[in-house]
């Protein structure tokens, strides 16, 4: 079998992780990533770039291709130009709820198979749908000596440490949210909390930063299945989070964690969790939740479109 990816970006961790898995199963899989380049807040890649892109798409598709892999709804319509093939197209959560929803959801019920992060997307969609959430690479992302971690980094052992991981420009994230959440936490507690924005890291080196802090601080408006997440939960790091997307479903057996939807639900979980200063169990909420899961998953999607086109 002979996917065609295409995607935005392919520097995304969590999209090379799942190419990784399907061609471990024997799935050749080519990308094609929109040219140009994206910054939140900064920079966003020009309707020529989608254009050119657009013509890689049809010229790619034009030779020994099965499906057609969408991986965001604004690479959808590419997908969906291309003649004759089964189109999979999947949500990951930013392109069902932001300012693209109308168009990811046209292209949703244009597509042979679509593929979303969580229930919660699923409902939203309002469409037949098949719920995949990205998996974790919980080889990688596992528990370690805090302690060492923290050495590693260069943190105070006498303090505690909230990680938020994604960049403050992301408007989406609210990490002021997340700054004042932290702030409020501080009058309750003995010591001042740190937050540490962990943005542009290595994925290599994101353990070591889940496995030194305390908790894991997700304040967005929405999501589909962050992988933040599931990756703290891999290391065993306590997580507070929004009821957005999956993470309800993900720390519904996961203690210390919490999920709150007001900032003074949010302050009191985190002062909880920092209070108890106890690593979670949310490695074993997350076994099943492997790269190879997802890989397995959506080759029977795959299979299942080409039956059906």
């Amino acid at each position: 079998m002979r996917v065609l990816n295409l995607v935005p970006s392919a520097d995304s961790t969590a999209f090379r992780g799942q190419v990784r898995a399907l061609r471990e199963r024997g799935v050749d899989c080519v990308t094609l990533a929109v040219p140009g380049t994206h910054v939140p807040g900064e920079r966003s890649r020009s309707p020529l770039d989608y254009l050119v892109h657009l013509g890689r798409t049809l010229r790619a598709a034009a030779g020994d291709v099965d499906v057609v892999h969408a991986n965001q709804g604004v690479v959808a319509p590419a997908a969906l130009l291309a003649p004759k093939l089964p189109t999979v197209v999947s949500l990951w959560g930013t392109d069902l709820y932001g300012p693209l929803g109308a168009v990811s959801r046209a292209c949703a019920r244009a597509a042979t198979a679509v593929v979303v992060m969580s229930d919660a997307m699923a409902d939203e969609l309002d469409a037949d749908c098949r719920v995949v959430p990205h998996g974790v690479d919980t080889e990688r992302f596992r528990p370690r000596d805090r302690r060492a971690a923290r050495d590693a980094l260069g943190w105070s052992d006498d303090r505690s440490h909230v990680v938020y991981p994604y960049s403050p420009e992301r408007t989406v994230k609210n990490f002021p949210r997340a700054r004042r959440v932290v702030d409020a936490a501080t009058a309750e507690l003995e010591d001042r909390p740190v937050i540490h924005a962990v943005t542009g890291v290595p994925h290599a080196e994101m353990p070591t930063y889940l496995n030194a802090a305390d908790a894991l601080l997700l304040t967005s408006e929405h999501e589909g299945s962050p992988n933040a997440v599931k990756e703290a939960l891999a290391c065993n790091l306590p997580v507070v989070a929004t009821p957005v997307g999956d993470v309800p479903e993900r720390l519904d057996s996961v203690g210390p964690s919490a999920v709150a939807a007001t900032d003074a639900g949010l302050v009191d979980a985190l002062v909880d969790v920092l209070s108890r200063g106890d690593r979670s169990n949310g490695r074993q909420c997350v076994a099943g939740l492997d790269r190879d899961w997802t890989a397995r998953q959506l080759e029977d999607v795959y299979r299942s479109a080409i039956a059906d086109a």
